[in-house]
């Protein structure tokens, strides 16, 4: 598959990233108001990759109000074929300590504030989600964890809670009888729009804390989190430069985030607007030529 090039969206301790060449930051309009940050365009080993700060620059964003579709819309202006989202969560089950990197598959939406399509007006899309994550994307960062040594997982059900509040002690243990492995805030609607813009996406949950389940950690503190977001992120980064290096030779032929709108929009194409195919051009434009 030819011309792939690849975004990484950072989240909680990813607020930039270290030894990249030629990087700028770009100003981004998108047809749903601004992205979370200006991007981030580097080069790494001859790869232009593109970077956002899901939480902007110094963690001024709370999870609700991340303009997710401004960010994927400006991944899809920029090219970006491939995302890699690295979210910080906590753990539902003992054997996922602080520090461990979680290759997420599957994904519970508990979100209820936050606008979670492109297909709002006018033109309506039911993209599948049965299979939210790109298997060959997470071919690519299992290799590269391995390669590092670092902790892992993979696949595991990662719980979108809407935040900003930490869960209940109930909360926490009803979603553990779910059989879900991590909880964080911020990887929906994420992860839906990146399949209706048709970008393959794969989530590396990196573990800061034990959900308030655990009865030596039954309250996550922040100052306890960022402890070990420290550490992660330094884990995080030279993933994903090993990342850089290699996702172009894992395939991804048949991933279901392929050309996954020819089979989506159920709306007569003699009712679409002008105005409408307008503000959609960057996400669906290939479908409405």
């Amino acid at each position: 598959m030819k011309n792939r090039k690849l975004g990484i969206i950072g989240g909680s301790g990813l607020y930039k990233m270290e030894g990249f060449e030629k990087t700028k930051w770009k100003k981004i309009i998108t047809p749903w108001g601004k992205p979370s940050d200006e991007i981030l365009i580097a080069k790494f080993e001859m790869e232009e990759i593109c970077f956002i700060p899901r939480h902007s620059r110094g963690h001024k964003i709370n999870p609700t109000n991340i303009n997710f579709r401004a960010n994927i819309d400006a991944m899809k202006q920029l090219g970006v074929t491939d995302i890699i989202s690295v979210s910080a969560v906590g753990s539902l089950k003992e054997e996922l300590e602080p520090g461990k990197f979680v290759i997420v598959d599957q994904f519970i939406d508990r979100t209820f504030s936050r606008a979670k399509t492109f297909f709002d007006d006018e033109i309506v899309a039911h993209v599948s989600m049965a299979k939210p994550t790109s298997s060959g994307l997470s071919d690519c960062c299992e290799a590269a964890l391995k390669k590092l040594n670092i902790n892992n997982q993979r696949n595991g059900t990662y719980v979108v809670m809407e935040g900003p509040q930490f869960s209940t002690l109930a909360e926490s243990n009803l979603y553990r009888s779910w059989g879900a492995d991590v909880i964080g805030m911020t990887n929906m609607p994420e992860a839906k729009l990146a399949r209706e813009a048709e970008i393959r996406y794969c989530t590396v949950a990196m573990v800061t804390d034990y959900d308030c389940w655990h009865p030596d950690h039954d309250e996550v503190d922040v100052s306890m989190v960022i402890k070990t977001l420290m550490k992660n992120a330094s884990n995080a980064q030279n993933m994903i430069k090993e990342v850089i290096k290699t996702f172009k030779d894992f395939s991804v032929e048949k991933d279901p985030a392929n050309n996954c709108l020819d089979v989506a929009i159920i709306t007569d194409p003699k009712l679409r607007t002008k105005k409408t195919i307008k503000k959609l051009k960057n996400i669906a434009g290939r479908v409405f030529k």
